[in-house]
């Protein structure tokens, strides 16, 4: 009989304030992940840290708890006045608004009040929130410095500092702006600083402006870069055809919030109103999206409102959400690490799920890249098409699947195109309207090998 594995402590286990504890168990959270159990006790000593944890670990609570904690009720932190004792920087608006709300949750039974600065948004909202008294500010860097320099936002007395997404800062261009808020916090105070990699300039970053910190990874360097609970499946697939194909993978068995990722913002809108015309309730979070409507599609996921969301990398870093079941690649990523970070949007907290990756023809090269640098193990993707038979055995696709779902609708937040659901001329059949209504369905095989 094998012995049990020991369960991870939980947050009062560590020291976490009574108020706090109960917030998060509201949320159904009682114990720790590996980043937050190893990142708490440090830093709830006011300890700089540099935590380094992919997407989908939970580190987000790593440093929240802590500062909340800390801002609530630490003999070393002034009493609260309503001037700023706890900046968060984050890379986008939309994860800028995640953290804000998980750190308002973790805070709703103490005093701490945390309010939220970003691009996009009329100052005089903002400048008027600061001024009414907030103790915790999350923002994006040019913002931040922008309310500084109009003695909105002041930060003598911030006590803690977080870095959050930091190598994403720094692919973003933001390391200008986070040295000039390093720049003007010259007294004593708390940093945190948490990235999924360390490139040299984060790591010269990390060493100019912190003090002796400590170094945290959830895992070892030898371990997987993707979630155990995670299945990949990786496609090649005709770009005329990828389309099809997830109209099919979204009638899959057990399918819940979906994440579909594109490269481009063109992409992005092109794929969510393919799927609006095939009957699907989509919402759309892209660069060309105004900010109000990328607000309303991001908080509609997340509130269940609805289930399925097309996204650009960028657009998507605000979306934090632990029970999203599919991840499907559109377009094959640019990088190793963004299909780390995409795919690690599914399988988290202990959920299973599937990233699907549609690999183009053109895209093969860039998929055997990716799958060498992690050691994935799939460097010739299997073909198929959107009515294989073996499509739907290996997606758990019912066989009444087809080209459409319902009646053309709108995309969330947005207008329904009138293109039509996009199939290779082998699939549509001689009649093109044919496809809106109707697709060959596969033909069992009497003896599937």
């Amino acid at each position: 009989m094998s012995a049990q594995q020991p369960k991870n402590p939980t947050f009062a286990e560590l020291g976490v304030a009574a108020e706090i504890c109960q917030a998060l168990r509201e949320r159904g959270i009682h114990r720790t992940f590996a980043i937050q159990e190893l990142t708490l006790p440090i830093a709830l000593d006011g300890n700089d840290i540099i935590g380094q944890a992919r997407t989908g670990m939970g580190k987000t609570l790593g440093f929240g708890v802590p500062l909340i904690d800390r801002v609530f009720d630490s003999a070393d932190i002034e009493e609260l006045d309503g001037t700023p004792r706890a900046l968060v920087v984050a890379p986008t608006r939309e994860l800028a608004v995640q953290v804000a709300e998980d750190l308002e949750q973790a805070a709703r039974h103490t005093p701490v009040r945390v309010t939220t600065v970003y691009g996009g948004r009329p100052y005089e909202e903002q400048i008027a929130a600061l001024k009414a008294g907030v103790d915790v500010v999350v923002g994006t860097p040019g913002r931040l410095i922008d309310l500084h320099q109009q003695d909105a936002l002041q930060l003598d007395r911030v006590a803690i500092l977080v870095l959050d997404e930091a190598d994403e800062m720094l692919d973003l261009g933001f390391l200008p702006a986070i040295e000039k808020l390093l720049q003007a916090l010259t007294h004593k105070h708390q940093t945190m600083l948490f990235s999924a990699t360390m490139p040299g300039p984060i790591l010269a970053l990390a060493r100019g402006f912190m003090h002796k910190p400590i170094h945290i990874r959830a895992e070892s360097d030898s371990s997987q870069h993707t979630h155990a609970t995670t299945k990949q499946v990786v496609l090649q697939a005709h770009r005329m055809d990828k389309v099809a194909i997830i109209v099919r993978a979204l009638q899959s068995a057990g399918r819940g919030r979906t994440i579909i990722f594109t490269r481009t913002k063109r992409s992005a809108a092109e794929v969510a109103n393919d799927l609006a015309s095939a009957g699907f309730t989509v919402g759309a979070v892209h660069g060309d999206l105004g900010q109000a409507a990328r607000e309303q599609s991001l908080a509609a996921f997340r509130d269940g409102t609805i289930d399925l969301l097309v996204a650009t990398d960028v657009a998507a870093r605000g979306i934090d959400v632990d029970d999203v079941t599919h991840v499907i690649n559109y377009q094959t990523p640019d990088d190793p690490m963004t299909y780390v970070h995409r795919i690690g949007r599914t399988g988290r907290a202990g959920h299973s799920g599937i990233a699907i990756t549609l690999v183009g023809y053109d895209e093969v090269p860039k998929w055997q890249l990716i799958n060498s640098e992690l050691d994935l193990g799939i460097p010739a993707p299997l073909e198929l098409f959107s009515t294989s038979p073996e499509l739907y055995e290996l997606l758990d696709i019912p066989e009444d699947a087809t080209a459409t779902v319902g009646p053309p609708r709108r995309v969330f937040g947005g207008f329904r195109s009138t293109q039509r659901l996009r199939g290779p001329k082998s699939v549509r059949g001689k009649n093109p309207a044919s496809d809106r209504i109707t697709a060959p369905r596969p033909q069992r095989k009497a003896n599937n090998k």
